[in-house]
């Protein structure tokens, strides 16, 4: 992720966190964005944006723990924002107006042949967010991709359009 903060000059910070080492096993990843220089290096307890790549999971103890009435939710899943919020056992800190939902898998699926959400997630953040650009994004995926070859990177770079028109 921290490749398209750096193009457009911001700081970042980037790790995972994890519990129960086994295959398929939910994990916790983090990052810090800023446009100054991060000295903090632990977990992020209060996030800004929490990204939730599969819905199944929403409810799960301890996933929005910490939320607070201002964090986002963008959460991977073809249904509305409507239907997640309804479907939520715990609303006391979750706006309505904070829920996005994206069909990343979906998208992934369609253009990348595989359920890899992850470039296409950060499509549907850039566009939910200020966090970085959409052309920012796409340099880095590029960057990051082009070793693949062209096919990998063009898919990744259409689901990452898609998403961004879809949202």
């Amino acid at each position: 992720m921290p490749w398209q903060l750096f193009i457009d000059g911001k700081e970042a910070q980037a790790f995972p966190f994890f519990g129960v080492e086994r295959s398929g096993a939910p994990i916790m990843a983090f990052a810090r964005i800023s446009t100054t220089p991060i000295k903090t290096r632990e977990q992020v307890y209060h996030p800004d944006y929490l990204i939730i790549q599969d819905a199944t999971l929403i409810d799960d103890e301890g996933i929005l723990s910490g939320v607070t009435p201002q964090t986002k939710l963008l959460v991977n899943s073809p249904k509305t924002r409507d239907e997640i919020f309804n479907n939520l056992k715990n609303k006391k800190t979750i706006k309505l107006n904070n829920i996005y939902t994206t069909p990343a898998t979906e998208i992934a699926l369609e253009f990348i042949g595989k359920n890899i959400v992850n470039t296409v997630i950060l499509g549907a953040l850039s566009k939910h967010s200020n966090l970085f650009s959409l052309a920012s994004l796409k340099k880095a995926v590029t960057t990051k991709l082009e070793s693949k070859g062209p096919k990998i990177l063009q898919k990744n770079l259409d689901a990452i359009s898609k998403i961004y028109e879809t949202n």
